[in-house]
């Protein structure tokens, strides 16, 4: 039986490939051209492949010790917000019909209408008086200002659970901790994977909660030790693009992974 093309889909669908590709395209054309290249033009593709502007991009930014900042800050982040935010999601989820609980689910809601740098000060300065601009104070407030999303997002999961399954997991003698790790936990992997994702892609590239948080350069994330191709005079393009395609990398990779596993959590959470 043949089926007909949807045109105007499928060409929606091209253009939006393009529009993707064709940054992509300059990123890595950039990377492997030489000044000189660069400078007749930016479009055309490299005549040779001038491999060592990784190698110096590498040099230049002290690259593996700001991937290890990274893949730490982001590591612990992923850990801590899906066990943190899942409990605390699950305790309001089943408690809505108490005013406390749904005060509170709506205090955490409310926070997503607060713009960052309105509370980027304060933030600073407390940070700065307790001793908590460093990595770990960084990953605290990855855990602590994402909750106001992903709550959102895991209390509409978690109610549309059936409470009948927790009723007789409790009938058969588990507690109310039990419950959520072997019961809940368990069915929210599409939902912790869509979360997880989301917050390692913005606790690996984001740029300016590092940028006001971090005081000692040993410190820096992926993303800070970019400035290092900036100078007052002019960038160097070819190693900021050899440095940006070595930082994205990492998370290209994790996300086409995770991609495929997100589908086939969610099509399970669809047959359950």
């Amino acid at each position: 039986m043949n089926q007909r093309v949807n045109w105007p889909i499928t060409i929606l669908i091209a253009l939006g490939s393009l529009i993707i590709l064709f940054p992509l395209y300059i990123t890595i054309s950039i990377a492997l051209k030489s000044p000189q290249e660069l400078a007749e033009s930016a479009l055309s593709f490299p005549l040779n492949f001038h491999w060592d502007n990784f190698t110096r991009a590498i040099e230049a930014t002290n690259f593996f010790a700001a991937f290890k900042n990274s893949a730490l800050i982001t590591f612990f982040t992923l850990v801590f917000t899906i066990l943190s935010n899942s409990l605390v999601a699950y305790a309001i989820a089943r408690n809505m019909h108490r005013k406390l609980f749904r005060m509170l689910y709506y205090y955490f809601v409310s926070a997503l209408f607060i713009p960052f740098p309105i509370i980027m000060l304060p933030i600073v300065k407390q940070t700065s008086a307790i001793g908590l601009n460093n990595p770990i104070g960084l990953t605290i407030l990855y855990v602590v200002y994402g909750m106001a999303m992903n709550i959102f997002i895991y209390v509409g999961y978690i109610r549309s659970i059936p409470v009948e399954l927790e009723e007789a997991a409790i009938m058969d003698g588990s507690s109310t901790w039990g419950v959520f790790w072997k019961v809940i936990f368990p069915l929210l992997t599409p939902i912790n994977a869509t979360i997880g994702i989301l917050t390692c892609l913005w606790a690996w590239n984001d740029f300016l909660l590092p940028l006001v948080i971090l005081s000692d350069s040993a410190d820096y994330t992926l993303p800070l030790v970019q400035y290092v191709f900036q100078t007052e005079f002019g960038t160097d393009y070819n190693l900021a693009f050899a440095s940006y395609l070595l930082s994205m990398a990492p998370m290209v990779i994790i996300y086409l992974f995770a991609q495929r596993w997100i589908i086939g959590g969610v099509v399970k959470g669809a047959i359950k």
